[in-house]
C-alpha cells in the first residue's frame, strides 16, 4: 500500500523553474548517473533524460556530443580541483591505517595481522598491537565470532550512513536509519560504535548575518510570535538571506521554508542583494508548486528586501490572502527556524568547501538542498523522518480518515 501510495504521489504533475531544470541536468553530468539524480530530486529518469535533450537542442546551455558535455574552462577547473582533493583524501586515510588498527578490538587486530602475513612476521605484529601470539593462533583455528561479524557489519553501515550524511548525523538519526534498514540497535550502542570509530557530527558555529533593516520602509507585525507549528501546508511560509563565500565574490541564498514540514519550498542565489534576485525569485519558485487557496502567513526579518514595495505590492496583489509578518528588531529567535537552516548548511555542506566560482558553488548548493535537505535528511522535527516519509505517512493519514 505504501508503494502505491508513493506512486500515486509521483504522479500528480510539478512545475518546474528553468533554472531548475537546467542546474538538474548540470547536476546529471556531474554525477554521471541519471538514475541516481533522477532518485534524489523526486522526479522520473525519463524526464531528466528530455531536459537534457532540450537543453541540448534548444536551450542556452547547449549539450553537444555523444552524451556527453562540452566542458568549459570553469568545469574542467572544477573536476581537476575534485580530483585533487579526491587523491588528498586517499592519501590521508592511508596515513590513519596503522594508527586505527592500534585501537580496534582483538579480533580487528587478529584480522589485520593474517592479511598482513607476506609482510611482518607474526611475532613482531602481535607485540606491537599487543596481543599474544597463542592468541591469535587459537583465533585462526577458531574463526572469528558470530557477534564480532555483526558488530564488523553494522559498523560498517554506520560509517556509511555518516559519510552519506555529509558527517552531519549523531547517533540519534543513525539509530532510525538502522532501524529503517531493518537493524535492531540502542542509541547508547550506535554512540560508543562512533566514538571508537572516530565519527563525530559537525558542530555549528556563528555566521555572519546579512540583515540591512535600517531604511524607511513600513514594519510589517510580528504575527508569527516564535509559534513555529503549522497545521497543514502553505499555512507559514518563513523566509531568511545569507552570504556564501566564493574567491569570484559573495554569493546570497535566500529561501523560502514551509513551517508544515520543513521543507525549502522555494529559494533562489544572486550575486547582488536586490529585491528582485532575491526575494521576488525565490517567491516566485515558491508559487510555481503550488496553488494558494487558504490563508497564508509570510515571516521574515526586517530586511529592506522584505519591506521593499516592490515585494509588499506582490504580496498585497493576492488580495489578503497572504499577511506578512516580521521579526522584531535584533530578536533573531523570531525567525530561528530559517536561522537553524542556515547553520545545517553551513556546518553539513558550504564549511567542507572552498569554492572558487560562483557556478561552483551553484550546483553544489542546488545537489544540496534538492537531493539531501528536501528528501534525503532526517530532521529531528519530523521525529528523524525525512520530508519524504513525512509527506508520505500524511498523505496515508488523509487516505485513512
Amino acid at each position: 500500500m505504501l508503494v502505491i501510495n508513493l506512486a500515486i504521489m509521483r504522479s500528480k504533475p510539478k512545475h518546474y523553474t528553468l533554472e531548475f531544470k537546467q542546474k538538474a541536468v548540470e547536476l546529471s553530468y556531474a554525477k554521471g548517473n541519471v538514475k541516481q539524480v533522477s532518485e534524489d530530486l523526486d522526479i522520473f529518469p525519463s524526464v531528466l533524460y528530455r531536459w537534457r535533450k532540450e537543453l541540448k537542442d534548444y536551450g542556452k546551455n547547449s549539450f553537444p556530443g555523444r552524451g556527453k558535455a562540452k566542458l568549459t574552462d570553469e568545469e574542467k577547473e572544477i573536476a581537476r580541483l575534485k580530483k585533487v582533493l579526491k587523491e588528498a583524501e586517499l592519501e590521508r586515510d592511508n596515513l590513519k591505517k596503522g594508527h586505527q588498527h592500534l585501537l580496534q578490538e582483538r579480533q580487528e587486530k587478529y584480522r589485520f595481522i593474517k592479511q598482513h602475513l607476506m609482510r611482518f612476521p607474526v611475532e613482531m605484529m602481535c607485540k606491537i598491537l599487543k596481543v599474544s601470539k597463542s592468541g591469535y593462533y587459537h583465533w585462526l583455528q577458531s574463526g572469528p565470532s558470530k557477534l564480532w561479524l555483526e558488530n564488523q557489519k553494522v559498523t560498517a553501515l554506520i560509517k556509511s550512513i555518516f559519510k552519506d550524511s555529509f558527517q552531519s548525523y549523531g547517533s540519534p538519526r543513525i539509530k532510525t536509519e538502522l532501524e529503517t534498514l531493518g537493524y535492531k540497535i540502542s542509541k547508547p550502542r550506535v554512540a560508543r560504535i562512533m566514538s571508537a570509530n572516530y565519527l563525530f557530527a559537525k558542530r555549528k558555529r556563528r555566521f555572519k548575518a546579512t540583515t540591512d533593516s535600517k531604511h524607511n520602509y513600513p514594519i510589517a507585525p510580528n504575527l508569527l510570535n516564535q509559534n513555529f507549528e503549522a497545521s497543514r501546508q502553505n499555512q507559514v511560509w518563513v523566509s531568511d538571506i545569507t552570504y556564501i563565500k566564493t574567491k569570484q565574490g559573495w554569493l546570497y541564498l535566500t529561501v523560502i521554508i514551509d513551517l508544515f514540514n520543513r521543507k525549502v519550498v522555494g529559494w533562489a542565489l544572486s550575486d547582488n542583494l536586490s529585491t528582485e534576485d532575491t526575494i521576488i525569485k525565490a517567491w516566485h519558485m515558491a508559487v510555481k508548486k503550488t496553488t494558494l487557496t487558504q490563508p497564508l502567513i509570510f515571516h521574515s526579518d526586517r530586511g529592506i528586501q522584505y519591506a521593499s514595495h516592490k515585494f509588499t505590492s506582490l504580496i498585497k496583489s493576492y488580495n489578503g490572502l497572504v499577511n506578512q509578518s516580521m521579526s522584531r528588531k535584533g530578536n533573531c529567535w523570531d525567525n530561528a527556524v530559517a536561522e537553524s537552516f542556515f547553520k545545517s548548511l553551513k556546518v553539513e555542506w558550504v564549511y567542507r568547501h572552498n569554492y572558487k566560482l560562483r557556478s561552483e558553488a551553484e550546483l553544489s548548493i542546488f545537489g544540496w538542498i534538492e537531493t539531501w535537505y528536501n528528501n534525503r535528511r532526517r530532521h529531528s522535527f519530523l521525529g528523524n523522518r525525512t520530508i519524504r516519509e513525512f509527506e508520505l505517512d500524511m498523505y496515508n493519514l488523509k487516505l485513512a480518515a
